[in-house]
């Protein structure tokens, strides 16, 4: 990694002049539409680098800025993980997962509670640990709760490679991957958000690249950025997307042209075609979206978990009083929601948006409370 280069894009003396140049184009946003412009984050790291770097709080006056459903952990279906942590309960299942995945509560339970009361939960930092550990019990059916965006799907391409080229018949896949693509198709149309502008995610970028994204000069006017996690490029991609607002360009510009090509990575591309095809998929707060879901394909119908075993999830019981749901559209803020700060915290959490460290609710608790919302 070239130090050098990560340091200038924390550069104080650089976060501070771009500062100025983003009050200059704000007010010619806001001259221009009559009011604050609303932009929309659609990823879990910039939601919480937004708040730790203090932009979100420096920007709150002069732009609306939404969080929208970039946290993987979050967006999961009430279905899905009650569909877990019954798997968990299953006689000789080691469940594997990583470790966001451990508090986040279905509707009568979560893995941590099943793991105190005997089921064979572990936290792993890799699908491949979860292989190692199909081999040194044989005897026992291990299942990997693959959860994430095209970010984390190639590497567990490579371990269904793996399972395969080892004959691991006793290793199998949970799968509840999403897409980001189709998601934003979703907000495109919903006009109820309002949106002037999205930050599209850096890290699944890196993957699909912006060829991912060029749909959206076909579906819609409203224009995108793609931009990196550190304070100089944040403040870039504001400045990105408030330009192309002001001169009414459409498409997508991109701030994280270090890392993300037109074209992506190519080779990640094709290890995910290679072993998944995509489905209609449930997201928690916004329903069915065709085409959003990662799953095996047919060919490896052996290590998929949801194909391996017949487990049924109780009926859902949603959280009264919980607006998860809504904070992952954008349509809410944690300071909506009742629950925020008094019986949900990172210590008793009651949604998810609270437990993942992209969760909105977590950024928020961990460092909006004390300004003045």
């Amino acid at each position: 990694m070239n130090w050098q280069l990560l340091k200038s894009f924390r550069n104080p003396q650089i976060v501070k002049e771009l500062s100025v140049i983003l009050d200059n184009r704000i007010a010619l946003v806001t001259g221009k539409l009559g009011r604050p412009p609303v932009l929309m984050e659609v990823c879990g790291t910039h939601t919480m680098a937004f708040s730790k770097t203090g932009i979100r709080s420096i920007v709150r006056d002069k732009i609306v800025l939404k969080s929208g459903p970039g946290c993987p952990v979050c967006v999961t279906a009430q279905t899905d993980i009650d569909m877990m942590i019954e798997l968990a309960k299953c006689p000789g299942v080691i469940l594997t997962t990583f470790g966001d995945m451990m508090r986040v509560p279905g509707s009568y339970s979560n893995l941590l509670e099943e793991r105190a009361k005997g089921a064979d939960v572990r936290v792993v930092y890799s699908p491949l640990d979860a292989l190692k550990i199909a081999r040194e019990f044989p005897n026992h059916e291990v299942v990997f709760l693959g959860i994430g965006f095209e970010t984390t799907v190639p590497i567990i391409a490579m371990s269904i490679k793996e399972a395969v080229k080892q004959s691991l018949k006793n290793f199998s896949l949970f799968s509840v991957h999403k897409a980001a693509a189709p998601v934003i198709s979703v907000l495109i149309k919903d006009q109820t958000l309002n949106i002037d502008g999205f930050i599209l995610p850096g890290h699944v970028s890196v993957v699909i690249g912006e060829s991912g994204f060029s749909f959206m000069a076909e579906e819609t006017d409203i224009p995108a950025v793609i931009a990196g996690f550190d304070p100089v490029d944040l403040l870039q991609g504001l400045i990105m997307i408030i330009e192309m607002i002001v001169e009414e360009k459409k498409g997508v510009g991109n701030q994280y042209t270090r890392l993300v090509k037109p074209e992506g990575n190519q080779v990640a591309q094709q290890a995910i075609r290679n072993y998944f095809t995509e489905v209609t998929a449930e997201w928690r707060g916004i329903g069915s979206i065709p085409g959003s879901g990662l799953v095996l394909k047919e060919e490896y119908a052996g290590l998929d978990a949801c194909r391996k075993f017949s487990v049924q999830a109780p009926p859902a019981r949603k959280v009264k009083g919980c607006l998860c749901g809504e904070i992952i559209k954008g349509k809410a803020t944690p300071f909506q929601c009742s629950l925020f700060d008094k019986a949900c915290s990172p210590v008793t959490p009651v949604g998810p948006c609270m437990v993942s460290v992209e969760g909105t609710c977590s950024a928020y608790y961990n460092y909006d409370r004390g300004g003045n919302w």
